[in-house]
């Protein structure tokens, strides 16, 4: 078992005392067959309960996600943080913007939707969890959220943070080999309900973006939601970094909840833009 650390002081969800969670590093079985770490927390409890893959920002599986991960699981959930750098070796330096981009722009989506697939087919494996599964990513762990809940039947409910890079490739391609569609473009067939989050100040997405993505996800059958957040950028939520904003980030935590409640517990529908 790990240690797990209380909260930052006042973060939205925050774990206060750590003693009704379990949490340990491990690997699961990603796109073919191979091994990816990851890192698990649950309530002491027996259960059963529903689960959450929480997929990390650019910087990688550090402790602000595996506390993301922390609060999920402090309210219920069996919650997975996947490490999506496994293959590589680690995350890329945050300094290097250069280095960092072409690690992404280099990963295959086919082979990370393999390994999300595997982190449903592993909590779905377990007595502990119900048939019921969400995502949540943040960053580029938004772009694969929205690409998984396009792609896959496991889901029942995703949250996409400010998914970057999802009406393009890359900076100057529309297409490569390895993101060969825009998940813009598969929108429209989104397979569960969805609840997108987007800065009012960021400009990848931007909120142009977010409108966009609100009709493509208006053509579905699902329940879908994009929120824009006025007076925060890009990466909010992330309490560790300088773009982190208290009270859009208690708004989103606010919202964020419920949502997943109804769908991984129960059934709603609306399709709303808000800009508050």
């Amino acid at each position: 078992m790990t240690e797990i650390k209380p909260s930052p002081a006042g973060v939205p969800g925050a774990v206060t005392d750590p003693s009704g969670l379990r949490a340990e590093d491990f690997t699961f079985a990603g796109a073919g067959g191979a091994a990816v770490t990851g890192y698990l927390a649950r309530p002491r409890s027996d259960g059963p309960f529903p689960a959450m893959i929480v997929i990390h920002e650019a910087g990688g599986l550090g402790e602000h996600i595996k506390d993301v991960t922390n609060r999920f699981a402090n309210i219920g959930y069996v919650a997975l943080g996947v490490d999506l750098y496994t293959r590589e070796g680690g995350p890329p330096s945050m300094d290097d913007v250069p280095a960092l981009m072409a690690r992404l722009f280099a990963m295959r989506d086919e082979t990370v939707l393999g390994d999300l697939e595997g982190a449903a087919d592993y909590l779905l494996s377990r007595e502990d969890v119900t048939t019921k599964i969400g995502c949540i990513g943040f960053c580029m762990g938004g772009r694969y959220t929205l690409l998984l809940a396009c792609s896959s039947a496991k889901l029942s409910a995703a949250v996409d943070c400010w998914g970057g890079f999802i009406d393009r490739a890359t900076l100057e391609e529309h297409s490569t080999p390895e993101r060969p569609t825009p998940p813009l473009e598969l929108a429209p067939a989104v397979r569960c309900p969805l609840y997108g989050a987007i800065g009012a100040e960021d400009h990848n997405p931007s909120p142009e973006i977010g409108e966009a993505l609100r009709e493509a996800l208006a053509q579905s059958e699902h329940e879908t939601t994009v929120d824009v957040y006025g007076g925060a950028g890009h990466a909010f939520f992330a309490d560790h970094r300088p773009m982190y904003r208290p009270e859009p980030a208690a708004l989103l935590w606010k919202r964020i909840v419920p949502f997943l409640e109804r769908h991984l517990h129960g059934d709603a529908g609306r399709k709303t833009l808000r800009t508050p």
